[in-house]
């Protein structure tokens, strides 16, 4: 276990600070577990209370014994109660905050009332694009947990070519992989931002499973075990010559890396195999159209251009009538970080430090899914791959 560096808690709320007085802020108050451990290294219950100069404030409810001994900040203050935080922030000498900003993305609209109630002459605002522009260049100290993270992933598909056999249900390989994961150190939760969105370690799908449509922002969905949890590894049996696609998130001391590979026990249908490798071709694309200054959503709109000459107008990115507007996310602490490589985002541009998946998929009603995930990152040398399993597809004898 790893202990975020104070130094690396100092330089991340520095970085929010300045931005900050760019904006006319006097406090960012933070409450979500992500962005908790982002900027106090732990996610003991309480709020941290940024100003816009001078030191953060770290305000624990529960535990604030263990708060001290996991954050390396340097105020990391008992605060049994919310009522107490405007007196404990008066304590350190700061005056009464008039621009607030809160993460709106996530926050319930009942914590929000009882912050607003806290400070009633405030102005209150979203600060969720500050604190995810802040999150979105990674460290070396990241990159670094990042890579633990993409060794893990490469492990547990190594043990995926090892299990796979006719006869297994799609359920038994997830659950042997899981438990790879976790013997190697994965956390057991994957974090994902946006609202109703619930995530396993990933997707496990045979065959036409793996073409089934689903409720989730992604490009692959799955039956699941039932309706509560609509998505996901179900009781498909693996038969030989389909393809069965393995979609996994490994994850070291909080840092994700996101994974996707084509197995098949015995060889697929020459079209499954062509379509595989145009994947792999417009993968080749952004990995030369990437630099600093490219913008976000024109890489999305150059691989949707060369998906549809490919032929794959109704396929890619999902089925026709379920696919989604994006053939990339950025990673970190959370599944679904900035940069977003999405329809829209052409003024959004890279920057060095930014690490991302990028996983062109195409789906077949009736046949399966085929697709291909990797995580990169962009330094100051140029575009870096993170993930170290080869991208040939994985046919089992």
């Amino acid at each position: 276990m790893r202990l975020t560096p104070a130094t690396e808690l100092e330089y991340r709320c520095k970085k929010l600070q300045d931005q900050m007085i760019l904006t006319n802020l006097d406090a960012v108050i933070i409450v979500q577990n992500a962005d908790l451990f982002y900027f106090t290294g732990t996610v003991q219950s309480g709020c941290l209370y940024l100003p816009a100069s001078g030191q953060p404030l770290f305000l624990v409810r529960k535990d604030a014994g263990r708060a001290r001994m996991e954050s390396g900040l340097k105020e990391v203050i008992p605060c049994n109660s919310l009522r107490d935080i405007p007196a404990r922030i008066a304590d350190y000498g700061y005056p009464p905050p008039r621009n607030i900003a809160m993460e709106f993305d996530v926050l319930p609209c009942t914590v929000l009332e009882r912050y607003r109630a806290l400070f009633p002459g405030a102005q209150f605002s979203d600060g969720t694009p500050l604190i995810r522009t802040v999150r979105m260049i990674k460290s070396h100290y990241e990159i670094h947990l990042m890579k633990d993270a993409a060794d893990q992933v490469d492990k547990v598909f190594r043990r995926a070519k090892e299990i796979i056999r006719v006869g297994m249900t799609d359920l038994d390989v997830a659950a042997e992989l899981e438990y790879t994961a976790r013997k190697l150190g994965h956390q057991g939760l994957v974090r994902m931002r946006s609202f109703n969105s619930e995530i396993s370690y990933g997707h496990v799908f045979s065959g036409t499973d793996s073409a089934v449509p689903a409720y989730s922002d992604t490009p692959l969905g799955g039956m699941g075990l039932n309706p509560s949890f609509g998505q996901g590894a179900g009781l498909k049996i693996i038969e030989a010559h389909e393809p069965i696609i393995i979609d996994f998130s490994g994850c070291v001391d909080g840092y994700l890396s996101d994974q996707t590979r084509l197995f098949s026990i015995g060889e697929l249908p020459d079209d499954l195999m062509k379509a595989y490798h145009d994947m792999l071709s417009i993968q080749e694309l952004m990995v030369a159209t990437v630099t600093e200054g490219t913008g976000w959503g024109n890489l999305y709109d150059s691989c949707v251009q060369r998906a549809v000459e490919l032929g794959y107008a109704d396929n890619f990115m999902g089925g026709k009538g379920a696919q989604v507007s994006f053939v990339g996310h950025g990673i970190g602490i959370e599944i679904d970080e900035y940069p977003f490589i999405a329809r829209g985002f052409n003024t959004f541009t890279f920057q060095a430090g930014m690490a991302f998946a990028f996983e062109p998929k195409l789906v077949f009603p009736g046949r399966g899914a085929i697709g291909i995930e990797n995580c990169f990152y962009l330094s100051n040398k140029g575009l870096k791959r993170l993930s170290i399993t080869s991208d040939e597809p994985i046919i089992l004898l």
